[in-house]
């Protein structure tokens, strides 16, 4: 396997921009899992499945297009799905939750559309929807990089008034944090993630890995970066593991990467529930040696 890693560049573009995804990933998921914002990942994968769906289709028809990165439109997309997930969750204030089936549902209806009209680019969106090791550019891995450095630049600059809008908005509004454009700008930032991703993971799994490791890591985490720490951990290792596996076994990366998350998440129920009852039996003794 090293040997093939050092020897192939689409091998080094694929587990290089793997790692990064599994970092950024599931650490702008947590955010998301904390602020009960867990849907929002599927609504912009969905949109951004209708951008590839319509770079392909405009391709066919389209000069430009032809020589155009799928990848840019899937995040131009996502990014205009974000802001008009953001538009009507002001719109409709008291159902704010409807603005994500409604993004959602423009996202299939514009996808199955760009669908039905193409032909003869089946196997390069079946690469999109579920990842693709070997589809993995020196290009995209360079966005990949480049929407890396933006999260994690974002996260360290920001942290203490994300962490302050995830657990206790009125403090943070009380504090003067402007909770508006944070929002936004966080937003963008999941559509940049879930652009990114898409090579590796698909766009119809890119939400897994955002949240899966994030609902491992809260079972075991006792301090929300602790909780940040393993669900890197988590998201690596899924990451990791899914490559390796999706090479040997000629499989889509996507799917493994997510059966190996749900098997961890399975793991870390395991143990919270063996550590519970143990805990459990331990106070139980405890009151019978002191009775």
């Amino acid at each position: 396997m090293i040997q093939a890693l050092l020897s192939f560049e689409f091998l080094q573009n694929a587990f290089l921009s793997g790692i990064i995804i599994g970092v950024i990933a599931p650490l702008l998921g947590l955010f998301i899992v904390v602020r009960r914002l867990a849907l929002i990942a599927d609504a912009l994968s969905h949109v951004a499945l209708a951008g590839i769906a319509g770079s392909l289709y405009l391709s066919q028809q389209v000069l430009f297009f032809a020589a155009l990165n799928p990848v840019y439109l899937g995040i131009a997309s996502a990014v205009t799905g974000s802001l008009l997930i953001e538009k009507l969750r002001g719109t409709y204030r008291d159902f704010e939750e409807l603005a994500i089936p409604i993004i959602l549902s423009t996202g299939i209806g514009l996808g199955a559309i760009f669908i039905s009209l193409s032909k003869g680019f089946g196997s390069d969106l079946i690469g999109y929807l579920f990842g693709s090791v070997s589809a993995v550019s020196r290009q995209d891995l360079w966005i990949v990089i480049l929407i890396a450095i933006v999260v994690i630049g974002f996260i360290y600059f920001f942290y203490n008034e994300l962490f302050a809008l995830s657990f206790d908005p009125d403090y943070a509004k009380v504090s003067g944090i402007h909770g508006r454009a944070i929002q936004i700008v966080f937003m963008i930032i999941t559509a940049l993630v879930i652009g990114a991703s898409m090579r590796i993971v698909g766009i119809l799994l890119v939400s897994s890995l955002m949240t899966i490791p994030v609902a491992a890591a809260i079972q075991l985490a006792k301090s929300f970066k602790g909780a940040m720490l393993y669900s890197i951990l988590f998201g690596e290792t899924a990451v990791i593991a899914g490559l390796v596996l999706a090479f040997y076994l000629d499989i889509a990366p996507g799917g493994t990467i997510v059966i190996i998350s749900i098997v961890i998440l399975l793991l870390a129920l395991a143990w919270k529930t063996v550590k519970d009852k143990l805990n459990a039996f331990d106070v139980k003794g405890e009151r019978s040696y002191d009775a």
